[in-house]
């Protein structure tokens, strides 16, 4: 995403304010605020993107959607929007709006969506070709857009990364399967770094976040006046990606109408925007992922088989992380040097402890959930190693860390839990953390049963 760029925040709620412009001043843009009336602000300063609530006392963002619109049809426009007013949402974007978010929504959401919009997601072919150039020039070492790192010591990825970089000389579609939080959008984006599209762009769309009314014309655009409201030319994902790489994201979730159309475009090369009189050539590389089992999908009847076998021209499998806990050292460090650097903090390491719970986690949101653990602990880390009581709540750990072989299955269930919990106390050295960690327990809970095994007459 390009960085330092000048972002208005509208809304009539301060801390909504001060919460959406702390988020983008820490992703380095330069973010000034407004309560209702922001026309006067950006006569005096330019902005490339406006954020604004849609219910704003005196006014709405839909009117302000338009005043901006009207007078800077360059400025990107997101909108927020409550759950309730999906409909006004679906008004948003036919009158221009280049993205909405729907409360509640996160700082990553938001990151994401100020992402696609910067990068020139639905802004407009003027603003869209400024993009280009730029990304352009940053492509000659990290792709259109900036990469993060793919980092594995594992040899499946070795030989997924082998192949996606073989694959990437070709125009053949590429499917990528994988459980949620494995990387599949990283293999996607490597594939386009090591491309001769590399200097092209990159967009990435998410299938199940858009209304599927909204998704034919966010995919091929629709030309000024093909609906009511529609006041200028839009630019569809798959225009903007033109020369480049388009990710359809859980394409599973991609109704089955617009499927067929998907089919066209991989078929005749090109695409029909909404409202359009002639088709409009196309040069795109697809990559789709799922992290759904396909086949059900297919005989289910919600995705088409005659798709399928045009997207799965080479098909891509990333492993989940409990297949790859080799790679668990240098994700934890890897995220460790990010976050501390991001949050201010001084943690340098991992306890040997903490490294050992986290070697025992079933992970089922995969590197993500990793992610979100070690930025948790970085936060709330008192010094400059994480340790075991930093990694809460303790992750749900693999069973059978410790075998009937270790003390004999005989008595009451009171007592063989007594044996249970007293053998992995002292087999972690007394660390409770640790212990309630691999017991699957609180820490509360453990210290009350060893407040009741003390009151009984035994030792703790």
């Amino acid at each position: 995403m390009t960085a330092g760029e000048r972002i208005l925040v509208v809304d009539d709620d301060e801390s909504m304010r001060s919460a959406l412009a702390e988020t983008l001043t820490r992703c380095g843009h330069l973010v000034d605020t407004a309560d209702v009336d922001c026309i006067n602000k950006m006569e005096a300063k330019d902005y490339r993107l406006v954020i604004a609530d849609v219910k704003t006392p005196g006014t709405n963002g839909l009117e302000i959607l338009e005043q901006i619109k009207n007078s800077y049809p360059k400025t990107g426009v997101i909108l927020i929007t409550a759950y309730g007013t999906v409909d006004t949402a679906v008004e948003s974007m036919k009158k221009g709006a280049d993205d909405y978010l729907l409360k509640p929504f996160s700082g990553d959401a938001l990151e994401s969506a100020v992402k696609s919009v910067l990068d020139g997601g639905g802004t407009g072919q003027t603003h869209a070709s400024a993009v280009a150039v730029k990304n352009s020039a940053a492509s000659s070492k990290n792709g259109s857009t900036p990469e993060r790192e793919f980092l594995t010591c594992n040899k499946t990825m070795k030989e997924i990364l082998q192949m996606a970089e073989r694959t990437a000389s070709s125009t053949a579609s590429v499917l990528i399967s994988g459980e949620s939080g494995t990387g599949k959008e990283l293999v996607a984006r490597y594939i386009h770094r090591k491309s001769k599209r590399s200097s092209g762009r990159f967009v990435a769309v998410n299938c199940a976040a858009l209304p599927e009314n909204l998704l034919e014309s966010e995919f091929f655009g629709y030309e000024k006046g093909a609906f009511t409201g529609a006041i200028s030319r839009k630019t569809g994902k798959f225009e903007l990606a033109d020369h480049g790489t388009i990710l359809l994201d859980e394409i599973t979730e991609m109704n089955v109408g617009l499927q067929a159309k998907l089919l066209r475009v991989l078929q005749e090369k090109e695409i029909d925007r909404v409202g359009g009189t002639s088709p409009v050539p196309l040069d795109v590389r697809i990559i789709a992922t799922t992290n759904k089992h396909i086949d059900e999908a297919i005989a289910q009847g919600r995705f088409r088989e005659d798709l399928y076998f045009r997207l799965n021209v080479i098909p891509i499998t990333i492993p989940p992380l409990r297949e790859r806990m080799e790679d668990l050292p240098l994700l934890v460090e890897h995220f460790i040097k990010k976050f501390s650097l991001r949050c201010g903090a001084g943690v340098k390491g991992i306890a040997k402890e903490a490294m050992e719970i986290l070697g025992k986690c079933r992970f089922k949101g995969n590197v993500r959930e990793l992610e979100n653990i070690i930025e948790r602990a970085v936060l709330f880390c008192r010094s400059d190693t994480i340790l075991p009581q930093d990694l809460f709540p303790v992750p749900p750990q693999e069973s059978g860390n410790i075998t009937a072989g270790e003390f004999k299955l005989t008595g009451t269930v009171e007592e063989m839990e007594r044996k249970l919990i007293m053998g992995t106390l002292e087999r972690v050295g007394d660390n409770r953390t640790r212990a309630a960690g691999e017991l699957g327990i609180s820490i509360r809970t453990l210290r009350n049963k060893l407040k009741a095994y003390k009151n009984s007459g035994g030792n703790e």
